[in-house]
């Protein structure tokens, strides 16, 4: 049986997680994840690539990253994640120039050693500073592991159009595709192409991935899965469930159920 449990602690978010038949569609996290393949090898699409994590190594998201996720194996895989906000990372790292990995997956004993003792004290409700020094150790780590390359043109146009389509998520109004080409000055067909060649997904899916992260930031504040269907557009609570649970293995209400 797949499991999925979800801790959550200032700003800091794990995942335990045992899966053999599910898998993630495409989708991606505003915060960084970092996590550890406990056992067997899984498997996800990044940047056109095929990617595999067995026993012992450490994969890295960074914030807005497409990917999937499967198992490789019918026995399944066990692992580890945890989600650190944007902010919080940056606040640990001193305020340097925002990180943003260039490896999805890395092998070190003392970074995956970090990252479990953080998510252990997460998932086991630890105090407040041990979990601030553990995180602040993880951002030592992370001055060992490659850095992506300097962002280029059609990347900043590609950032623009995610602002644009993560502001038009308000009230769960409809993607406005045109409005957005008109405002980047890009045909609308050669925008698609360049926004799916630039993230792995197409405009529609990431609109859709941001409208279910909205959704959980709705259920994590307002503990309502009825709010967030309405301030998120939509259909019912099943669609919103369904959407959820391809995205994070949980329905959105079991989701809620799981916040402390």
């Amino acid at each position: 049986m797949d499991t999925f449990d979800y801790r959550k602690s200032a700003g800091l978010t794990t995942l335990t997680a045992s899966i053999s038949e599910f898998q993630y569609k495409k989708h991606c996290h505003e915060e960084y994840a970092v996590g550890v393949t406990l056992r067997g090898n899984q498997q996800f699409h990044l940047n056109g690539s095929l990617m595999t994590s067995g026993p012992g190594e450490i994969i890295l998201f960074n914030p807005q990253q497409i990917h999937d996720g499967m198992s490789q194996e019918k026995s399944g895989i066990d692992y580890v994640m945890v989600y650190i906000d944007v902010e919080l990372l940056a606040d640990a790292a001193g305020g340097n120039e925002p990180l943003r990995f260039s490896t999805p997956v890395v092998r070190s004993r003392s970074l995956r050693r970090n990252i479990l003792a953080l998510a252990n004290a997460v998932s086991g409700s630890r105090e407040d500073a041990l979990r601030s020094e553990l995180l602040l150790s993880l951002t030592e780590h992370f001055h060992g592991v490659p850095r992506a390359a300097f962002p280029t043109k059609n990347d900043a146009v590609i950032r623009r159009a995610k602002d644009m389509i993560l502001c038009g998520t308000d009230g769960g109004t409809t993607l406005k595709l045109k409005d957005i080409c008109r405002e980047i000055s890009v045909p609308e067909y050669t925008f698609i192409r360049m926004f799916k060649a630039g993230t792995g997904i197409s405009p529609y899916q990431y609109y859709l991935n941001c409208k279910i992260e909205k959704a959980k930031q709705i259920i994590q504040r307002s503990r309502d899965v009825y709010l967030a269907v309405a301030e998120c557009g939509f259909v019912d609570l099943s669609h919103l469930n369904r959407h959820f649970k391809s995205r994070y293995g949980v329905t959105a209400c079991d989701y809620m159920s799981s916040i402390p």
